[in-house]
């Protein structure tokens, strides 16, 4: 394979010339340009990019943060930084930081040292101090998680007007006995859509009963089942479900189908996000649609905006309430 200074010796230039064409300087002559191009073409050379992104001091990788990458909740929001991304000719790195600590300050050391050149935060559980401090100095963007305090710009949807419309739809059909899955409280997302729940309830004057709140530890598919056996095994049980995500909400359907009970008829439940598997449940599962996809191509957008230097404002996204068969069989 050819080198540069092959190329400078075929063009009869110098080594420094044919670097300025290849950073697209100015400074070059349009003939003394073309002589460099052909002998680039005739030598079939490919220029080292990590050598000119170390130039430039940057990396055109971006990073993204997300607890879990088997959670099918960050499959479309991923596909749309991805396809923002490359069409900017940056490359992005997925990093599963498990809510550990010390696995997210290996990714936030990538950089610190230059060897990324900005941060996507997908995780609810991110030490938010330490992003804080890094977004000082970095580019970082927050994505449907973020914190309210940090400064961090970010772009999300109106979680508690979500929850809120779920749960008045539970009560527009009849239901006033409604439940609700959700997880720990120390998550923003968690909050605002139990402070939903609970609007929705009050403005139409029916009582919360605290009793009927059950919490999770995580967002897995058995913590729905588990929470959804509690609630099968209350007194007074609910007519209704509203579980803060699919994959809580697919639980709980399998395990009240596990019990030979009916959804919608002996219970309706409705979810949140609108993964590809809660169009696969049966029934199919009435939800909350983030507009995932967009939602990814616009943290990206603005993260590669910021890495320029501009100035960045945070976006809330609308959201649907997509009615299926858990609520209307």
């Amino acid at each position: 394979m050819a080198n540069i200074q092959q190329v400078a010796k075929q063009a009869g230039v110098s080594v420094a010339t044919v670097s300025r064409v290849l950073n697209g300087q100015s400074t070059v002559t349009a003939k003394t340009r073309i002589k460099v191009e052909d002998a680039i073409k005739k030598l079939n050379y490919e220029p080292s990019l990590l050598g000119r992104n170390l130039r430039n001091s940057e990396s055109r990788i971006l990073l993204i943060l997300i607890p879990k990458i088997a959670n099918p909740f960050y499959l479309d929001i991923i596909n749309g930084i991805e396809t923002a991304a490359l069409s900017q000719n940056y490359n992005i790195l997925l990093c599963e930081t498990d809510s550990n600590p010390e696995r997210e300050n290996i990714y936030f050391d990538l950089v610190r040292k230059k060897m990324a050149d900005g941060i996507i935060s997908m995780d609810p559980a991110v030490n938010i101090d330490t992003l804080t401090e890094l977004a000082e100095r970095h580019a970082i963007i927050q994505c449907s998680e973020y914190s309210e305090d940090s400064g961090i710009p970010y772009v999300t949807i109106d979680n508690e007007e979500a929850a809120y419309r779920a749960v008045k739809h539970l009560i527009k059909i009849g239901h006033e006995n409604i439940a609700l899955i959700n997880t720990d409280e120390k998550y923003l997302y968690a909050r605002q859509r139990k402070a939903g729940y609970r609007k929705a309830l009050e403005e139409h004057n029916i009582p919360v009963n605290e009793d009927h709140i059950y919490y999770t530890q995580q967002l897995g598919f058995e913590y729905g089942q588990h929470a959804m056996k509690k609630i099968l095994g209350s007194k007074n049980r609910p007519t209704a479900v509203f579980a803060v995500s699919d994959l809580l909400a697919i639980g709980a359907l399998k395990e009240i189908n596990s019990h030979g009970l009916s959804v919608p008829n002996d219970i309706a439940v409705v979810g949140f996000d609108k993964i590809d598997f809660s169009n696969m449940t049966n029934p199919t599962l009435t939800t909350i649609a983030q507009p995932m996809h967009r939602m990814g191509t616009i943290a990206a957008e603005m993260l590669i905006d910021k890495i320029k230097g501009a100035d960045i404002e945070s976006i809330i996204l609308d959201h649907e309430l997509v009615i299926r068969e858990s609520t209307s069989g």
